[in-house]
């Protein structure tokens, strides 16, 4: 199985610090998000392996089949807070929601441990969706997947052309990627995939995703022209890394990299994601 390259200089405790502000202040963290009811919390068996994965379930109301959406956090610390955000948000707009914790049953406490020191964590985006498509509510059919941050680089090794989109018997139609390490990749994806960052992100660098979405990686040498799925790169102009953590309302300096929210940026980028979902799993539309 490939693993996924992670450089050092990609640190995800920077996460963990956002979150223990977030735990800190409940309130901020849902400023931007109306009532919704609790998710179900369920478990994903990864038998004979000794634990289970966790998971936050979201059902609309309604009989049918349902498109759904398999969300992956940055860490174990964001899990539930990204259920609340993002799952409850993709609930709204009539969506099957699955946020997946493969973090904490592992054990892996901090978000700076890479997916090479981790690499069964890439595999977690298929366990999700077949633990969906079991679901008598899901159209198997119209699932896809979004990532943060760590979460998108397995997001984006779910759906790269390889040995893992390969050998999955179930398939993703679509995936997002939130501010992900795009120089990891070639940009050859299988699905349609939306990347949004920010320019002024110098965690995860815009630049870098340019040259994935031209396809090519940090060497300069470039896909097959014609290769892979469209991949669409938004970035954001005035936007630093977890642009759309509603707690960072003032600037935070960590390890010398600057997180902020940017509001227009987070309703633009929740916009468009809102558009890519319905224009590829959403046969409503």
């Amino acid at each position: 199985m490939s693993v996924i390259p992670s450089p050092r200089r990609y640190l995800f405790e920077i996460r963990a610090l956002s979150i223990a502000l977030c735990l800190g202040n409940s309130l901020a963290c849902n400023a931007q998000q109306p009532p919704a009811p609790p998710a179900e919390l369920v478990e994903i068996s990864l038998s004979p392996l000794p634990f289970d994965l966790r998971g936050w379930l979201r059902r609309p109301e309604g009989s049918g089949r349902f498109p759904a959406v398999v969300l992956l956090p940055a860490c174990s610390e964001y899990a539930g807070l990204a259920d609340e955000d993002w799952g409850a948000r993709l609930f709204s707009w009539g969506y099957v929601t699955l946020t997946v914790d493969g973090f904490g049953p592992r054990g892996i406490r901090h978000c700076d441990h890479g997916l090479d020191e981790n690499p069964d964590l890439v595999l977690d985006a298929y366990r999700g969706l077949n633990f969906l498509v079991q679901k008598n509510f899901v159209d198997a059919k119209r699932v896809a997947i979004a990532g943060f941050a760590w979460g998108a680089m397995q997001t984006l090794a779910a759906v790269e052309h390889g040995e893992i989109e390969q050998a999955a018997e179930h398939k993703f139609r679509a995936a997002a990627a939130f501010y992900p390490l795009c120089s990891s990749f070639k940009g050859n994806m299988a699905v349609p995939t939306l990347i949004l960052i920010g320019e002024r992100d110098d965690v995860a660098t815009a630049d870098a995703c340019r040259k994935m979405a031209a396809g090519e990686d940090d060497m300069g040498i470039s896909r097959q022209r014609g290769a892979g799925a469209p991949v669409k790169l938004i970035v954001y102009p005035d936007a630093y890394f977890a642009f759309d953590l509603p707690v960072l309302k003032s600037p935070t300096w960590y390890r010398g990299h600057r997180l902020e929210v940017n509001k227009p940026a987070a309703d633009q980028a929740s916009e468009a994601l809102r558009e890519f979902l319905h224009a590829n799993i959403d046969e409503r539309r």
